[in-house]
């Protein structure tokens, strides 16, 4: 389904995500501490930048858009990954070296993306933006 126009900046951030989680990924499975030191440095100087503002960007409009119509599932499931991804993203600052945070902020963040695009924005496209 073709993204409308308020949905298209989400979905496009979400490809940067995307190669942040297959970093993360590589790096998770690789075992090689360097790998995993080099990947969490990536991720948490990309996530204040990158991350940050998308979550922030959906958490005061969308998602309230989403509550107000009664989306609350939805909304407290979206609230709630990217809370936990905050909080990997802290682990891997205090330890770069966290192989079970790494391997946790790549399955958590993928797994993300692909709910808020074949969950999240359908619904949102339906409900919010019905012409298209």
């Amino acid at each position: 389904m073709k993204r409308h126009a308020a949905l298209i900046q989400h979905s496009r951030d979400h490809h940067h995500a995307l190669k942040l989680a297959r970093l993360a990924r590589f790096a998770a499975d690789s075992g090689l501490p360097e790998a995993i030191e080099e990947a969490s440095r990536t991720i948490t100087e990309q996530f204040p930048r990158a991350l940050e503002p998308h979550f922030q960007d959906e958490e005061a409009g969308l998602l309230p858009r989403l509550a107000a119509i009664g989306q609350n599932e939805l909304v407290a499931r979206t609230l709630d990954e990217h809370l936990r991804l905050r909080e990997l993203n802290r682990a891997l600052l205090a330890n770069p070296g966290d192989a079970a945070a790494i391997a946790a902020f790549a399955a958590l963040l993928h797994d993300h993306v692909r709910f808020e695009e074949r969950e999240l924005f359908e619904i949102a496209q339906n409900l919010l933006y019905p012409q298209g």
